[in-house]
């Protein structure tokens, strides 16, 4: 009987094209699945728990396969590593339930976007973060985030070619930050919909640049008009940080 292994990945969205496979290039999905053929000498097929988009990042994806393979969990990463390419990194694995699934169990999904708020932009930071030039007012967009917390339709911040059957989905935090010139906009919610944190931060940057005010954005919301909200942001700036479920495959700060 196979077992279950489910895997903790990290990886720079730049170069990949998403993370479902890809016909016309490299997405996390196939890279994982090379290394997993190449380590157990079996193909196995990778349950991600969210369908990232090409450049986008992840700092704690979850996925899970099934395996023959008795190779202790420890070594997993490892040896998966040694055959991944320096953009992908497994940085933890564990054996699971049999019937775990990585999307369909997870509870609750948080996501970061990154802004680097400078006159000048940052040679360091800049594939994982937004350059805007202009000063952000934190105030405001704090004030215009606390308008999108709660159940609501959340039609204003999805994107043309959403398959979704429904666009209720629930926000139970958004927290807006800043180090510095880094600025983050820190989302966590029971799902999103397509380009949904790109839309709503797009959203907020332009509160906080003043060109929307912070008491419009529940009629926003309510409008469920997407004209009505910002831009969407480019993807580089996003990244997926954590997936919670019910009983946690691995620790926090794993």
């Amino acid at each position: 009987m196979k077992r279950n292994v489910a895997l903790l990945v990290e990886f720079d969205g730049t170069l990949l094209h998403g993370f479902q496979t890809q016909k016309n290039g490299r997405s996390v999905q196939g890279e994982l699945e090379a290394a997993i053929a190449a380590v157990t000498g079996a193909p196995a097929r990778i349950h991600g728990c969210s369908r990232t988009d090409a450049g986008v990042h992840a700092e704690g994806h979850v996925s899970n396969f099934r395996t023959a393979s008795t190779m202790p969990a420890a070594k997993i990463p490892l040896a998966l590593n040694s055959k991944l390419p320096d953009d992908i990194s497994v940085l933890a694995a564990a054996d699971v339930p049999a019937g775990f699934h990585a999307r369909h169990d997870a509870t609750a999904k948080t996501y970061v976007y990154r802004i680097w708020n400078h006159p000048s932009p940052t040679a360091l930071r800049r594939v994982d973060t937004l350059h805007v030039p202009r000063p952000l007012d934190i105030g405001r967009m704090r004030e215009a985030a606390d308008s999108l917390v709660g159940k609501h339709d959340f039609s204003a911040f999805c994107a043309a070619g959403s398959t979704a059957a429904s666009n209720v989905r629930t926000l139970k935090r958004v927290a807006v930050r800043r180090d510095a010139p880094l600025v983050e906009i820190e989302v966590e919610g029971d799902g999103f919909l397509y380009n949904m944190v790109r839309i709503l931060a797009g959203t907020l940057c332009y509160v906080g640049l003043g060109k929307i005010a912070p008491g419009d954005v529940a009629g926003i919301v309510a409008s469920r008009d997407r004209k009505r909200a910002g831009k969407t942001l480019p993807a580089r700036g996003l990244s997926l940080r954590r997936v919670d479920y019910p009983e946690p495959p691995f620790p926090l700060g794993a």
